[in-house]
């Protein structure tokens, strides 16, 4: 039996479209994998770092909630 979703979801592919930015790039100027910078933009992390989420919150100019919201469970 697997769990349920979290319900929290990232919106990290909307902003780095309105930035142009890539994930490549995020990834180099963040200090953060490409790999884990997918988990979160595919919505596939189960957590996430404090660090990560300050990095990539201070390279992309944004506040945690313009990155992360919470839907209903469905």
């Amino acid at each position: 039996m697997s769990a349920p979703p979290a319900g929290v979801v990232c919106h990290l592919d909307r902003l780095l479209a309105e930035r142009g930015m890539t994930l490549t790039e995020l990834s180099a100027r963040a200090g953060v994998t490409v790999a884990n910078l997918s988990v979160l933009k595919n919505n596939r992390a189960r957590a996430v770092r404090f660090s990560t989420l300050t990095a990539i919150c201070q390279v992309l100019n944004c506040d945690p909630g313009d990155l992360l919201s919470v839907e209903p469970l469905k």
